[in-house]
């Protein structure tokens, strides 16, 4: 497929952002790099995982809203004055009938909202010794696929613990994405062993484009973020990444290269579909 020169390429921001625990100073931090972001070209901007407030079962409670809500608003109005596409990292979202959810909202450049994606998968996980976490203890799983369309590229939203599973990539790619936007808070446990691992190995998967957003590392938090967010392309070469402090990275997507991997490796159409197939039950 050819792509016209003006719609072949634009910048992603991907924002690492030092979390406290005070919610205004996050949501005014955030507000400044997302200004910042779009000075320097993006069109897109990505925040971290619970970017609002520091992530813990404990936390979760405390700080979630509804949205539309504090938090929301001030994404929305980010958005809008800076002309951008906002994936909002997560927030601590609390629906009507009393149920928390890890949610990442995201707005247009208008400021609307154009889908909220719900953790699907929770971050449940014992490591003996390392780590022990459990998000079922306080939040409840998404159910729906999340995807969006700009005027560049089609995208698909993970949070996290969603980036191991192999089958959501796939089903996005299907879909027609062509990249994948995880905001996500791997631990110093799992982060040196398979943050950038799975984002490779989803790029390569599907032949997309991967970026992922992590708060920056903060030594004296009760959960201590890896960082080193991460743009990955379809080849599987990490083209921006974070060390772990408070920081921006960017990457210019190129569509016409990602057309240009899928041509030479036709993994899609070389699929054995007569044999296996990967389908969503649910739709959305």
């Amino acid at each position: 497929m050819l792509l016209s020169r003006a719609t072949t390429g634009f910048r992603l921001a991907v924002v690492q952002l030092h979390v406290t625990k005070v919610k205004a100073d996050n949501l005014s931090r955030a507000r400044g790099l997302i200004k910042e972001a779009a000075a320097q070209g993006a069109k897109l901007v990505v925040l971290p995982e619970c970017f609002n407030s520091p992530y813990g079962t404990g936390f979760f409670p405390e700080y979630a809203e509804k949205i539309p809500g504090e938090s929301s608003q001030v994404l929305s109005e980010a958005a809008k004055e800076s002309q951008v596409y906002l994936v909002g990292g997560s927030i601590p979202e609390e629906d009507d009938g009393g149920k928390l959810y890890n949610t990442c909202p995201v707005f247009g450049p208008d400021g609307s909202l154009v889908l909220r994606h719900r953790k699907i998968h929770l971050f449940d996980i014992d490591v003996p010794g390392k780590i022990r976490f459990q998000e079922s203890e306080t939040l409840s799983p998404g159910s729906n696929l999340s995807v969006f369309d700009t005027p560049y590229c089609r995208v698909g939203v993970g949070i996290c613990y969603d980036i191991r599973f192999a089958e959501l990539a796939q089903l996005y790619s299907k879909k027609g994405c062509q990249l994948l936007v995880y905001p996500g808070a791997f631990n110093m446990t799992t982060g040196p062993a398979h943050w950038e691992l799975l984002q490779r190995g989803r790029a390569v998967d599907n032949q997309v484009y991967v970026a992922t957003a992590s708060p920056a590392r903060d030594e004296t938090a009760s959960y201590v973020a890896w960082g080193h967010s991460t743009v990955v392309s379809p080849w599987g070469e990490v083209i921006s990444k974070a060390g772990s402090e408070e920081t921006v990275v960017y990457a210019d997507i190129d569509l016409q290269y990602l057309a240009n991997v899928r041509q030479q490796i036709p993994i899609t159409a070389q699929r054995r579909s007569d044999l296996y197939t990967v389908n969503a039950v649910q739709e959305g």
